[in-house]
């Protein structure tokens, strides 16, 4: 009898060590562009990828009162303000991989490597090509200028791509001169909208001539009408470049799978998971030689802005906030 329920406790034990493990990832990205991600990996590993879906401040949020009860492993999403957010809150781990130090520039993670880029989306210059030469070179600075008075559309200064924008001017101009561009803007604006498709359009139709958005956020609109009259004009190439953001993640810090979350993030920095990211939402991959989608390829090729650390997105967040209100952007 002894015997038999020896062996029962041993079969028991055997199947517990081997139950495949299971990770829970917070995220504020759009399923549809997740989904068949995390499927792939659960394919090839066995680990099955649970996720949970929402705006990233409220995620946030989640994680911060369910404490050490949290079931999340990781935090993934978009924007470095986001991620910087998250880490100034304290929910992200630091995370020692030699895969990712080695793979990830140091201006695209976090300085305590508490997250990570996994994919890159460029905050460019879009204009009506009936109303603009499209070999005229442009600067972010340049919709300032008086020469734009009333062409110029802008997406609403609450969403933090915008925020994150203006980080990056204070960057590389200090608050005073970053002012002064962004009330030039304002200046300048037609009308503000709440989100970036709305902008485009309204450039297209000839309501404005111009305006700053998300490359993907073009992309969509072009493959669904590929004569819309809207060109990418990449801004600041005799500069310091095109001002770049990311989809990211960080490994939670209440995770009770830490080695199983940093597999995974490894994974999804790798050149398959990069080929997917870049892909499906048509942005960038961080790794070199990962082909993008052929319609942003046809966009050409750009210098970004490598000098800006991403992690000031979030540290400068508050002083964008307050500039873009002391001039009137709303």
């Amino acid at each position: 009898m002894l015997s038999k329920i020896l062996i029962l406790f041993i079969l028991s034990a055997s199947s517990m060590a081997s139950a495949p493990v299971e990770l829970n990832v917070y995220t504020s990205r759009k399923e549809h562009l997740v989904k068949d991600i995390f499927a792939a990996y659960q394919k090839e590993t066995g680990t099955k990828i649970n996720y949970k879906t929402g705006k990233a401040g409220e995620l946030i949020q989640n994680i911060m009162s369910e404490g050490k009860n949290s079931p999340a492993d990781l935090f993934m999403t978009v924007d470095a303000g986001n991620l910087g957010y998250a880490a100034s809150k304290n929910i992200l781990d630091k995370t020692n991989s030699k895969f990712l130090s080695q793979n990830i520039p140091t201006h695209l993670r976090d300085s305590q490597n508490r997250w990570f880029a996994l994919s890159l989306r460029a905050r460019t210059i879009v204009v009506n090509t009936n109303k603009v030469s499209v070999s005229k070179a442009l600067s972010y600075e340049d919709l300032g200028s008086k020469e734009w008075k009333g062409r110029l559309c802008l997406r609403t200064s609450k969403k933090v791509y915008n925020q994150s924008l203006v980080a990056m001017l204070i960057a590389e101009h200090g608050k005073d001169k970053a002012k002064k561009i962004v009330k030039g803007w304002i200046d300048n604006t037609v009308e503000i909208f709440s989100n970036d498709t709305s902008a485009l359009k309204a450039v297209a139709s000839g309501r404005c001539d111009v305006t700053i958005v998300n490359t993907y956020y073009f992309g969509r609109l072009q493959k669904k009408n590929p004569k819309i009259p809207l060109k990418i004009v990449w801004p600041n190439q005799k500069s310091y470049g095109v001002h770049v953001n990311v989809s990211g993640a960080g490994i939670v810090k209440t995770s009770k799978h830490k080695k199983e979350a940093v597999k995974f993030l490894e994974w999804l920095a790798s050149s398959k998971a990069q080929m997917s990211f870049a892909q499906i939402n048509m942005e960038y991959p961080i790794l070199k030689g990962i082909k993008n989608d052929p319609l942003v390829d046809s966009w050409g090729h750009f210098k970004t802005n490598n000098s800006f650390n991403l992690s000031l997105a979030s540290t400068l967040q508050k002083d964008a906030i307050k500039l873009m209100h002391e001039v009137g952007y709303k």
